[in-house]
């Protein structure tokens, strides 16, 4: 099943997002459960947050993987939803 993990920084989560970069790709790019996945911006372009499409057997897996992010252990996130997501296009 598709999930897409919405998650929003912090208002002054810029630093840790920059410190922990590094070990958040890694961990992307190191799991099988990533389907897609790329910052939310704002208007300047700035990084605010993340957009992530999980391919995982179910919730549980979705949580599990959302709570192990580099990102999510550095409390990085002011707020993370899971929503089980149903692609048509792609």
């Amino acid at each position: 099943m598709f999930v897409a993990l919405i998650a929003h920084d912090k208002a002054d989560g810029l630093p840790i997002r920059q410190e922990n970069r590094p070990d958040h790709l890694a961990y992307l790019k190191s799991s099988n459960a990533v389907a897609q996945a790329g910052p939310l911006l704002d208007a300047e372009g700035g990084m605010i947050g993340s957009l992530i499409i999980l391919d995982v057997p179910d919730m549980a897996a979705a949580g599990d993987w959302a709570a192990n992010d580099p990102y999510a252990k550095a409390g990085l996130f002011q707020s993370v939803t899971l929503t089980h997501w149903n692609r048509v296009i792609g």
